[in-house]
């Protein structure tokens, strides 16, 4: 069957290829509604719910958050609390109002439906018939409305480098702004051991910050090649120094 029923669903997966679990819900959407199995609806219930951790676990403050508290959320709670951590809930405008009003319903169906006809959700009456396609579409399309809408106000946020579990490359324009008013020094103390400092622009207060690393951690993080050629120079400069111990 076409992946269009859930667009929105691949774009949020494509994103996020890096979640390893969001990864494995995606598979398991994908391998249930291409074998027409009633389960797709537990799958799109529980995409949705992980496309709402996502974006709460980059957003959400410490100072302030909104992750539910509880042991087990009910499946509203993660949406509403992805709407919060986006702040669309602040948006005071009576039109938008009523569009996030219409995706909390649309979480609830969806949630009801998973309920009713989802086959991993509880056990069911053996006999029960399978549902239609028209049921299983339905089903996606929802889940694929909520978390194209989740999506694109994420993408539309101030991410915290601290806080967020995006790669490198998605603070791009963060990146050039650093990489062209800061630079890099290094040193050795009076021990020979190597410190490494960010040399910041201007005449801010505070000159320089030093990065607290090892250079071993700063290679194996950075550059994986350049660890190498490191290591085989340190393991000849290491033997080279005990052969001058033994002939000392």
């Amino acid at each position: 069957m076409s992946a269009d029923w859930y667009p929105g669903i691949r774009t949020f997966c494509t994103h996020w290829n890096h979640a390893p679990m969001l990864q494995q819900t995606f598979e398991a959407l994908e391998r249930e509604f291409n074998e027409n199995s009633d389960a797709c609806i537990d799958a799109a219930k529980a995409i949705v719910e992980c496309a709402c951790r996502v974006i709460i676990d980059n957003l959400d403050k410490p100072t302030s958050p909104v992750k539910p508290a509880e042991e087990n959320p009910p499946f509203g709670a993660w949406v509403s609390a992805a709407v919060r951590v986006l702040e669309l809930s602040e948006i005071r405008d009576d039109a938008f109002k009523k569009l996030i009003s219409q995706h909390h319903k649309l979480t609830t169906t969806l949630g009801d439906l998973r309920n009713k006809a989802g086959t991993m959700s509880h056990g069911k009456d053996g006999f029960i018939a399978k549902l239609s396609i028209h049921h299983r579409r339905a089903a996606l399309l929802a889940a694929d409305a909520i978390v194209t809408f989740l999506h694109e106000a994420y993408l539309e946020c101030q991410l915290d480098a601290v806080l967020s579990k995006e790669p490198y490359e998605r603070f791009n324009a963060t990146n050039d702004v650093i990489d062209e008013y800061a630079a890099l020094r290094g040193e050795m103390d009076e021990d020979g051991i190597p410190h490494l400092f960010v040399v910041l622009p201007g005449s801010h207060p505070r000159d320089e910050i030093e990065l607290k690393t090892a250079v071993s951690q700063l290679l194996f993080e950075i550059d994986r090649e350049a660890y190498k050629l490191v290591l085989n120079a340190c393991l000849e400069a290491k033997a080279a120094a005990l052969q001058d111990v033994e002939i000392t």
